[in-house]
């Protein structure tokens, strides 16, 4: 008998009617929770539970970008996903079509988002700030998971874009460190074609901010090294020894 979720190919109703009638929706992530338009569920079926993102309400005035781009960065996430396995990559079990665009369908994945907003970013705590606290060879662990995954992405080809704390997901109790949300990352290199691009600036490079500018492997070991510097000093563009040591080889 096929799986009720993985089984499926298309579907003519909204996803969460769809996903309602078929297990519990335990989540909802959308306007209150992000402000990119997309809207992704949380479903357990019987003893397993997926991750389930949409490109949300085709008529949604509010998003920055229209519901066919979302849908279009959806697909170049599924692209992604599926060039690259790595251990802090969540497994993209299936693509389903439905009247909003594709549905990606993920492992779900146990933990806490270290993005937080600018106002409670310094609350002692919120995730951020409780990661930061940790031992530093623990951060180190985990950066040295994210700078692998970047290096495979990077050897196929792939460039960070909008790479931020917001993009990580940690379990404090077991020290899983998942990375998600990389729907704008772009095959490159390519030009800088809007100026200031997508992204917290806290993790952006110069070249980010440039019209005319190329974005390319370099980028990504700029980034990696802001990441360095946001988890194992006080965030400035000054970076500690340990952040530095961290951040070289990327382009390699």
């Amino acid at each position: 008998m096929p799986h009720p979720l993985l089984g499926t190919t298309s579907i003519d109703e909204h996803p969460r009617q769809f996903l309602s009638g078929i297990g519990t929706v335990f989540e909802e992530f959308g306007a209150s929770t992000q402000d990119s338009g997309n809207i992704s569920y949380g479903i357990q079926i019987d003893e397993e539970r997926f991750f389930v993102k949409t490109a949300g309400d085709p008529d949604d005035p509010e998003p920055f970008l229209n519901h066919a781009d979302r849908a279009a960065l959806l697909r170049n996430a599924a692209l992604l996903s599926r060039s690259c396995e790595h251990p802090a990559l969540p497994d993209l079990h299936h693509v389903m079509n439905s009247p909003v665009g594709p549905m990606l369908v993920y492992e779900w994945l146990d933990g806490e988002l270290l993005g937080a907003p600018r106002s409670l970013r310094d609350d002692p705590q919120s995730a951020h700030q409780r990661f930061r606290r940790l031992p530093a060879a623990q951060i180190e662990r985990c950066l040295d998971q994210i700078y692998e995954l970047h290096r495979d992405l990077a050897r196929i080809g792939w460039v960070t874009v909008d790479f931020y704390d917001g993009c990580l997901i940690y379990d404090f109790s077991s020290g899983r460190l998942g990375v998600v949300d990389l729907d704008l990352y772009r095959e490159g290199p390519f030009r800088n074609d809007i100026g200031r691009m997508f992204g917290s600036s806290r993790f952006m490079a110069p070249e980010e901010f440039a019209a005319g500018s190329m974005i390319d492997k370099q980028t990504n070991v700029f980034v990696m090294g802001r990441a360095a510097a946001v988890f194992l000093s006080d965030g400035t563009p000054r970076l500690t020894s340990s952040a530095q040591s961290h951040s070289e080889g990327l382009c390699a």
